[in-house]
């Protein structure tokens, strides 16, 4: 069965750098892209950037362009998030889902969700 699991969140200062990862166990050839999300307190989930498994075009929002990078390993069935610069702005629950569609700042779009990974970004 589809299982994604999330890793590599924590407590970091302003400035600092977190590696997020999203193991895909149960993958298939109908999951065609990937998205990380966040949820900050108080606010809705929110797309950050997405990945096709294939060709690997990613697609960064503009708040995190410059700072986050998401990639994939196919091999490993993994997809990460790196993040430098982080901003106490970037502090919520950071998620990962697999879409059989495109790349899509929808969540409804996304079929399979991990539990989630907590970023704390300190001033």
């Amino acid at each position: 069965q589809v299982q994604l699991v999330e890793s590599g969140g924590g407590l970091v200062q302003a400035g600092g750098s977190l590696r997020l990862s999203c193991a895909f166990s149960g993958r298939t050839s109908s999951s065609y892209a990937m998205g990380w999300f966040r949820q900050a307190p108080g606010k809705e989930r929110v797309f950050v950037a997405g990945i096709t498994w294939s060709s690997g075009v990613a697609f960064h929002i503009d708040s995190v362009k410059g700072r986050f990078t998401i990639s994939r390993d196919n091999a490993k069935n993994t997809v990460y998030l790196q993040m430098n610069n982080l901003k106490p702005d970037d502090t919520a629950v950071y998620y990962c889902a697999t879409t059989s569609g495109l790349i899509s700042d929808d969540g409804k779009s996304y079929n399979y969700w991990g539990q989630g990974t907590q970023v704390t970004v300190s001033s």
